[in-house]
């Protein structure tokens, strides 16, 4: 799998790098989120494994160097450091507000380990002698070489223990959760199964190295092909459940934006834009809907004076005996009084008669949530209740409804 031109190994590191890309901006914009800082983290070196592990990176290293096999420890301590940012991830991710300095020592211990790891791994290459570049099967080749063989077998010794830390976290954690999470939880578990395979590759083909026998096939071709499809798995698995959060935010933004368009148009007359974030086509959605929401607030006050609790009651009495739910209920009852204070308040606007008076406590229950509004919006567009009193209030001012 690891031609000599390195496409199937650039092409899955350049997806990896397009998702880290994506997670960039909130990362800048809340650069003390430990869990965001973790997930692009782990995804640049996600990509830095795939395009550092790739044979014309491998050539381009020992050649800028000037050493033989110079690309070894690099690609060792990035598998390393790969693993370790794995499991102080699912620290992060797995753990709640209530568990945060248990997830900060725990995560300090692995990073701790990870970088000894690494700097054994460096300084034992340093002790070696490996003067014949070998770009597929140094573990074979340098088997039994001091130093190096020392270098080979304690990688592959910490990438097999974070192998099993992972399976087990991650299938431990799954039976507990459900969804995307549960899905992506079993990609990454799927990914370290295969790790595991790799490693076994590894371990093998050394031993038969050690016992005079030739099964370099497995470090070379086989272990390679289990570590690309894995190194996939484990960044699908980390990846698919934050954005199936992020697209399933966004859409319940989207509807809640779209559904309180009856009630928006019902208040527009009366609202002030007491705050205007608008900023053309491609405001943000979490920005539309701060804005609507704030309007339909502001038009609520505006007309909160022609707002009468006899009016809800009745409303309410009328809607709870036909057997609509509660919350149901006080959501068409807020609206037709709603509704009956805009046409009371635009028909005063409109001419000399003094406002009433301002009701001493709140009238609406509904707007106090935001599940409430939408309740409330989508009974001012269907309610025969809300009709009523609109076309009651409009005949008794002698306005049309």
């Amino acid at each position: 799998m690891n031609d000599s031109n390195g496409l199937g190994f650039y092409l899955p590191g350049a997806l990896l790098l397009v998702a880290a890309a994506l997670k960039a901006p909130a990362l800048y914009r809340n650069p003390r989120d430990e869990l965001l800082r973790s997930v692009v983290t782990l995804l640049v070196l996600a990509t830095a494994v795939f395009g550092f592990t790739a044979i014309p990176t491998l050539v381009a290293v020992n050649r800028i160097t000037g050493i033989p096999n110079a690309a070894a420890p690099v690609v060792f301590s990035l598998l390393t450091a790969f693993s370790g940012a794995n499991i102080v991830l699912i620290f992060r991710w797995s753990s709640g507000p209530e568990d945060a300095e248990r997830t900060r020592r725990r995560s300090r211990l692995c990073t701790v380990v990870t970088l000894a790891v690494i700097a054994a791994v460096n300084v034992l290459f340093a002790l070696g002698d490996t003067p014949v570049e070998r770009l597929r099967d140094l573990d074979t080749y340098y088997a039994s070489t001091p130093y190096i063989r020392e270098m080979i077998l304690l990688y592959l010794a910490a990438h097999t223990t974070a192998a099993v830390t992972m399976t087990l976290l991650c299938r431990r954690w799954a039976r507990e959760v459900h969804g995307p999470l549960r899905a992506g939880l079993t990609l990454i578990a799927s990914g370290y199964v295969l790790n595991l395979l790799y490693d076994a590759a590894k371990f093998s083909a050394i031993g038969a190295r050690w016992a005079g026998g030739d099964w370099d096939v497995l470090s070379a071709e086989v272990a390679p092909a289990f570590a690309s499809v894995s190194a996939l798995l484990v960044g699908t698995g980390f990846v698919l459940p934050l954005v199936s959060q992020h697209v399933t935010g966004q859409w319940d933004m989207w509807s809640r934006y779209v559904r309180l368009r009856p009630l928006s148009r019902e208040l527009r007359a009366a609202t002030r834009h007491s705050i205007n974030l608008a900023g053309g086509p491609w405001t943000p959605i979490e920005i539309r809907l701060t804005q609507r929401e704030s309007d339909i607030h502001d038009g609520i006050l505006t007309v909160s004076p022609y707002l009468h609790a006899a009016v809800r009651e009745q409303a309410l009495r009328r809607e709870l005996a036909a057997g609509r739910p509660a919350d149901e209920a006080e959501a068409v009852a807020d609206a037709a009084a709603l509704a009956r204070a805009v046409v009371l308040w635009g028909r005063a606007r409109g001419g000399p008669e003094p406002a009433a008076p301002r009701a001493a406590s709140p009238v609406l229950i509904s707007p106090n949530t935001p599940s409430g509004l939408v309740r409330m919006s989508r009974a001012l567009a269907t309610s025969a209740t809300v009709r009523s009193c609109r076309q009651a209030a409009a005949a008794e001012q002698g306005t049309p409804a």
